[in-house]
């Protein structure tokens, strides 16, 4: 009887191991998506049915809307915006403090993932202290020159199991860079230190 007890109790475990983590991800996905179709999909105002008059809402469409839309803005910013253009829009974005604050600091985050210059992609190891304490995080500048920090390099820190982080400015002889790709760091970084490293 213990036996089967102890047999069940382990194939509760090891369902857990599997149903929880799939369980969140596929939650998590789910609920982005439906949260951005609900607030971009307008077909529940601008079609009705056409018998009992009602607004007719399209799962899916708000998704799909998005999708259009960063894609034909995608084709025009590549193929018609010039610089002089792209410079007149900034400066235009500029004289909108408030506006410009928030537009300044999501474009640098975005950039920072998917941009051309990628600023999330040197790990390195920093020593914190005399005691060897350690903690793993992100070059984002090498040059703080115009801080009066020349000898200092500014590295971010993100926090495990958020998406939130520390900024650092630390000498540049205290950076140890690492020889893993960045996004298994980070994956290492936010999983608490519990994700598999190749």
């Amino acid at each position: 009887m213990n036996r089967i007890f102890r047999a069940l109790i382990n194939y509760f475990i090891n369902g857990i191991l599997i149903v929880i983590p799939v369980g969140a991800a596929l939650f998590l996905i789910l609920w982005v998506f439906t949260s951005i179709d609900k607030l971009l999909n307008l077909s529940d105002l601008i079609i009705t049915d056409p018998k009992t008059g009602k607004p007719v809402y399209i799962p899916g469409l708000g998704i799909v809307t998005v999708i259009v839309v960063i894609m034909i803005t995608g084709i025009i910013v590549t193929n018609l915006i010039t610089d002089r253009i792209y410079n007149w829009f900034t400066r235009l974005l500029n004289k909108l403090p408030a506006f410009k604050f928030v537009y300044t600091s999501v474009k640098d985050l975005t950039e920072a993932f998917v941009g051309d210059e990628k600023k999330f992609n040197e790990p390195v190891l920093v020593t914190m202290d005399e005691f060897g304490l350690k903690r793993i995080g992100f070059v984002t500048h090498k040059d703080l020159t115009v801080l009066g920090l020349p000898s200092d390099v500014a590295v971010y820190f993100p926090f495990s199991y958020s998406f939130t982080g520390q900024l650092v400015i630390l000498p540049a002889n205290r950076v140890k860079a690492i020889d893993k790709s960045a996004s298994e760091m980070m994956k290492f970084v936010v999983s608490g230190g519990v994700s598999h490293l190749d």
